[in-house]
């Protein structure tokens, strides 16, 4: 079962890494707090119960740091993540604070959790330049990514079911208020109060079609569709309700600001996989409600409702108010 990790706050999946953790070195595991030089650690001393195994387990102070991030189909070799010609990155401004803690005698192993993809060569790569930076043994580093963090919940199902976490398939829309509370939301997020004029009728193409004039990769499209599309009818039926005009209204609204603020960014984004994320993670920063565990896998659905419904994202010449085909 696969879970919406970006969809966590950082202290979800810093509770989620805590807990794996307590099954892997021991009940002992300290949750993460923060240090006087601003980093947060969770930690753990004594003998691990099965890292990196039974036989060979881990003795002494290791200490766990988790990086999460809202983003879809990230990986560890991003260049935001980690670069070996860059200490402005987020592994690169913990370096000094694992080196602090080695000289202090205070840290003889690390663990570094990310819900990020993580290749082979991008492992070795990170966990030899973590050695040699940090003047730890390769064999006391360890890195997890999103590949191995399926595995141990598979493993440990409890702590999937402690953390609290809700799987990729998980109903969205429980409740016509939920869906109420974040069309609201978005509104009041909007960067502009200009009115805008009621939009001219608009083309509709395929999906495929659309994603090709976008720019979106294949696997975020597929990835997109399989986790919202349930949900497009069920956004359509809500808005389309009479009793919801208003709110309606203000979904419009929402599009049109997006849209606008599309047109403007979309030079500084390579694919629109990168557009949807930077709206995800624009919504995420200033909004509260849309924070909440419970709304924001539906912030996103809505998101890709107006992509899918052709409200935003860009089209082509294909015949008026067609519906997208597949």
């Amino acid at each position: 079962m696969k879970f919406a990790y970006e969809d966590l706050s950082d202290g979800q999946f810093e509770t989620l890494i805590v807990l794996l953790c307590q099954r892997l070195l021991g009940a002992a595991v300290q949750g993460f707090a923060k240090g006087p030089d601003g980093g947060r650690d969770a930690k753990f001393m004594g003998t691990a119960e099965l890292h990196p195994s039974k036989n060979a387990p881990w003795v002494g102070t290791t200490i766990v740091q988790a990086k999460h991030t809202n983003g879809y189909n990230r990986n560890f070799s991003e260049s935001d993540f980690f670069s070996v010609t860059s200490a402005n990155t987020v592994l690169g401004k913990e370096i000094p604070r694992i080196k602090k803690l080695r000289d202090a005698k205070q840290l003889d192993h690390y663990m570094l959790f990310a819900n990020r993809r993580l290749s082979g060569n991008a492992e070795t790569e990170i966990r030899d330049y973590l050695s040699s930076q940090c003047n730890i043994s390769s064999s006391s580093l360890y890195l997890c990514g999103l590949e191995q963090l399926e595995i141990w919940l598979k493993r440990f199902p409890d702590v999937a079911r402690e953390a609290d976490l809700d799987p990729v398939d998980s109903p969205l829309i429980v409740s016509p208020d939920d869906l109420s509370d974040v069309v609201q939301a978005l509104a009041q997020n909007k960067e502009s109060l200009v009115e805008m004029l009621d939009d001219p009728p608009t083309a509709r193409v395929t999906y495929e079609q659309k994603n090709t004039l976008n720019n979106m990769s294949v696997e975020y499209a597929r990835a997109q569709r399989k986790r919202y599309l349930k949900e497009t009818a069920q956004i359509r039926a809500f808005l389309a309700a009479p009793e919801n005009l208003e709110l309606l209204r203000m979904y419009e609204s929402v599009v049109d600001e997006f849209q606008l603020k599309i047109i403007a960014k979309r030079k500084d984004y390579q694919t629109f996989d990168e557009v949807m994320e930077y709206l995800v993670d624009m919504l995420f920063s200033r909004d509260p409600i849309l924070r909440q565990h419970a709304h924001k896998r539906l912030t996103r659905a809505v998101l890709f409702y107006m992509y899918w419904n052709c409200d935003i994202g860009e089209v082509d010449d294909a015949t008026a108010n067609e519906a997208l085909s597949s």
